[in-house]
């Protein structure tokens, strides 16, 4: 059987499988968490520039007071917004978040991307007057791991680690860590595997976290990108599959990560899906269902979140794509 958690570096247990948070409404996603505590998920992911950890803490707060859940029981991910990725935005959005969230410390915290934008007040994706996003060139990894490092021994995370970073940036990163990158947070799902990324995170300690880890059909459709990517849901193989073990296309698609120790979150307004997608441990795939699913990658070609949406951004020289 799949095991249901990895241990990071620092020997806490990450639960393979979490409950994204991005793109819902503060009344969804109510309703959605208090469902997907219920069911029991216990890993949740947000980040500020997802504009709901407020609703994220409130929710928490209520079941922590209730008695039902403990804060150890729960793993709590949140990351340092682009417009805060320099070393003085690290100390200032961990307290912002810890605050919004009623935590007195997070279980992971990440570095969002390795672009950054300008400081504009709080603004979180300020923008010029032709639309363009205030980028900031002056990004400097090492100084912000430095920082993150610090936040650890604060007490205020219990680990550290990056998102949307390539392998150059990591190994960068690496080269100087004094505290384990413990976690790589990417886009990855069957139609984008991401496969010599995954290898690299292995060879060096870096757990590796899935996000859009069913396609995000919302995402796909927003950036019209519905005939480039089709709907893994649809897919013959994944439904094949499905039926075989009479599961459903989306079971098998977040089975093919977890299989592989990869963590996925993925995101659900729905409550039978978000009790489907966390009934995962009570089947396995065999070697020709992993191998029908391996031949479904499509590379970069497949990739949803290319950050294009921020107008300009390619010109920023961390641009990871």
């Amino acid at each position: 059987m799949t095991a249901k958690t990895i241990t990071l570096p620092n020997g806490r247990n990450m639960p393979i499988l979490g409950f994204g948070t991005w793109q819902a409404t503060k009344e969804e996603l109510t309703a959605a968490l208090d469902n997907a505590l219920a069911a029991g998920y216990r890993h949740i992911d947000t980040a500020p520039v997802y504009e709901n950890e407020e609703v994220i803490g409130e929710v928490l707060e209520r079941w922590i007071h209730s008695g039902k859940i403990k804060r150890e029981d729960l793993f709590i991910v949140t990351k340092v917004p682009p417009t805060g990725h320099r070393p003085g935005g690290v100390s200032k959005w961990i307290d912002k978040s810890l605050n919004a969230l009623r935590l007195s410390y997070l279980d992971l915290y990440l570095i969002h991307t390795p672009f950054s934008f300008e400081e504009v007040g709080d603004d979180l994706h300020p923008k010029d007057e032709e639309g363009n996003i205030k980028i900031d060139t002056n990004t400097d990894h090492l100084a912000m791991w430095q920082e993150m490092e610090k936040q650890v021994a604060a007490g205020k995370t219990l680990a550290i680690g990056l998102s949307n970073f390539n392998e150059k940036q990591i190994t960068r990163v690496l080269s100087h860590a004094k505290q384990p990158v413990s976690n790589l947070q990417i886009e990855l799902h069957v139609y984008f595997q991401q496969k010599e990324m995954v290898s690299f995170c292995r060879k060096n300690n870096i757990a590796v976290t899935a996000y859009s880890p069913l396609g995000t059909r919302g995402l796909v459709k927003m950036l019209g990108q519905d005939e480039k990517i089709p709907s893994i849901m649809d897919n013959s193989v994944v439904i094949n599959i499905a039926k075989k073990h009479q599961k459903t296309s989306a079971q098998i698609a977040l089975k093919f990560l977890i299989q592989q120790n990869i963590v996925a979150i993925p995101k659900s307004t729905n409550p039978v899906r978000i009790q489907d997608n966390i009934n995962l441990f009570d089947f396995e795939l065999d070697k020709e269902d992993l191998k029908e699913l391996e031949s479904l990658d499509r590379g970069t070609a497949a990739r949803i979140c290319d950050f294009n949406f921020f107008k300009g951004i390619r010109n920023h020289p961390e641009f990871p794509f």
